[in-house]
């Protein structure tokens, strides 16, 4: 085997060890929650050693930010697929935030992105990671929509941030509620609102 098959073995390797610790860690912190969870026992799940853990992560907290990011970006990605071809920037706006409150529904969600992440991370580094994956996608649709006259034009950021804000906050509602469908619900209409207000006047 030449050189660079082999390190090409050794990369994959690696890369299958740490997706194996992600997915154990995932589906424990998803059924028992964050703190219940020992490292231990994510190991075992994911058939790897300590070591295996500790040459990927430095602890157990790192690793429930990379499960979060995971989520981020699988979030972001179905959102991405609520484009529907010829649909106008408000009405994939609307789209993706419908799409978004069902995900909010869902246990995993609601434990590890809404619940378990923002409190063993903190807000500012939960906040950032989420911004990452969401803000790009609302400028991009902010700006889309501004330049066919769709949206009113104002400023592109401080708007995109406030968009953010409202579903940070609404997730947060609904992860929390007594009654989480009841809520949806509520945050949909009120999100719903949020939206058709960014269309220019008539």
């Amino acid at each position: 085997m030449s050189t660079d098959a082999k390190r090409r073995t050794q990369a994959e390797r690696t890369e299958a060890t740490r997706a194996a610790l992600i997915a154990a860690a995932r589906a424990l912190f998803a059924e028992h929650g964050y703190a219940s969870v020992t490292t231990e026992e994510i190991v075992r799940r994911a058939g790897v050693t300590r070591g295996a853990l500790y040459h990927h992560f430095a602890d157990k907290r790192d690793v429930l930010r990379a499960v979060y990011e995971q989520i981020e970006a699988e979030l972001a990605a179905r959102l991405g697929e609520a484009v529907a071809p010829g649909a106008g920037s408000l009405e994939t706006l609307a789209a993706g935030a419908e799409r978004f409150l069902d995900a909010c529904l869902e246990p995993e969600v609601q434990r590890i992105a809404l619940h378990d992440a923002p409190a063993v991370l903190g807000w500012e580094e939960w906040r950032e990671i989420g911004a990452r994956y969401g803000l790009g996608l609302i400028e991009a649709l902010l700006r889309t929509g501004m330049e066919a006259g769709e949206i009113r034009r104002q400023p592109v950021t401080p708007l995109s941030h406030a968009l953010l804000g409202a579903l940070d906050e609404v997730a947060m509602l609904v992860a929390r509620a007594d009654d989480p469908v009841a809520a949806r619900a509520d945050a949909g209409e009120t999100l719903a609102g949020l939206v058709e207000a960014l269309r220019p006047p008539r």
